[in-house]
């Protein structure tokens, strides 16, 4: 089943900061258009840019509903995945295929792994015959193993316990099994982009992270139950992840990765006593507290690898800027 509506962009205002981008417009496929990263994207997209958005997913019907609820129908095609053709014309594509959730990566398992293949390849098929286009994938953090005592660097080297794999690696697994793949195709022009934390107010609040734990809690007036560890995170959002995108996407060609990063991670401790100040927030340490570590656990999970930096990249807040930004919208928001 294919949707197809074309009128000018327009529709949907955001009063963050948005930064500028080139002018030059262009056409773009995105494919896993029901993440909830990829519809921050296209949102900020449509208020900001030019280009030509191809949407693509599983749900294609999903999709629209969702265009028409934040009042943009009519504005992008959008399809199931049979309709990705490689004699289509895009300049750039887009992978959001995935899943973002703890609780469903550990649903999913090994699944992942394949899951991420195919879609992956689907992308490099299409490079393959027309190689002046761009790919951006979305790959994660996780992508290093259990490597985070302390944050990862440039000079930081994965971790995969290759004889012992479990349940939680094949998240991790399935993205760094990706990168293998991009960089040997160093001709084509393949940036991957690894999310470690990405905060929205649209974001599902019944996903199991702290951050949304902690949302949750605010939200119903209720206290907030969790272990007093030392865990350090860094939080990007809707804006500067816009941000890198344009930067990837206005620079000259190239096959790299990138981590992402924000002006300034934040400690779960400061995190707690700043939103118990601006929002209310109550919270009680419980020592024997379980969470879910659906990829391992991560005490120091971000990166102070600056290699995006190189494309122009230039974050506009820190993470608890980003935390505060959102959750006020949040409060307020429709159509979320």
């Amino acid at each position: 089943m294919t949707y197809i509506s074309k009128n000018p962009h327009g529709g949907g205002s955001d009063e963050r900061f948005i930064p500028p981008e080139s002018s030059a417009r262009q056409r773009i496929a995105i494919l896993g258009a029901t993440s909830q990263i990829a519809k921050d994207l296209i949102r900020l997209f449509a208020a900001q840019s030019t280009h030509e958005l191809a949407l693509f997913a599983r749900r294609p019907e999903v999709v629209v509903k969702w265009l028409d609820a934040i009042g943009l129908p009519n504005c992008y095609t959008v399809s199931d995945f049979s309709y990705f053709g490689i004699d289509d014309h895009y300049d750039a594509i887009i992978n959001f295929v995935g899943v973002g959730d703890p609780l469903k990566a550990e649903k999913l398992g090994a699944a992942i792994v394949y899951v991420t293949l195919e879609f992956d390849e689907l992308a490099l098929s299409y490079l393959r015959k027309n190689p002046s286009c761009r790919y951006i994938f979305l790959s994660s953090g996780a992508a290093y193993g259990e490597i985070f005592d302390a944050p990862v660097t440039e000079n930081t080297k994965a971790l995969i316990d290759i004889n012992h794999l479990q349940q939680k690696d094949w998240y991790a697994v399935a993205k760094l099994h990706a990168e293998c793949r991009h960089r040997t195709l160093s001709h084509l022009s393949i940036v991957d982009i690894r999310i470690f934390n990405y905060f929205s107010n649209t974001q599902d609040m019944e996903s199991r992270f702290l951050i949304t734990d902690i949302t949750r809690a605010i939200q119903n007036a209720e206290i907030l139950k969790t272990s007093a560890d030392i865990i350090i995170r860094d939080f990007i959002s809707p804006p500067d992840f816009y941000k890198l995108v344009n930067a990837i996407l206005n620079s000259r060609a190239s096959n790299a990765v990138v981590d992402c990063f924000t002006k300034a991670p934040i400690d779960k401790i400061t995190l707690l006593l700043s939103l118990q100040e601006h929002f209310g927030l109550k919270y009680e340490f419980v020592s024997d507290f379980s969470t879910i570590n659906a990829t391992g656990s991560k005490p120091h999970y971000y990166s102070l690898n600056r290699r995006a930096q190189d494309f122009g990249y230039d974050p506009s807040r820190t993470s608890l800027e980003n935390i505060i930004v959102e959750m006020e919208i949040g409060r307020f928001a429709k159509n979320r």
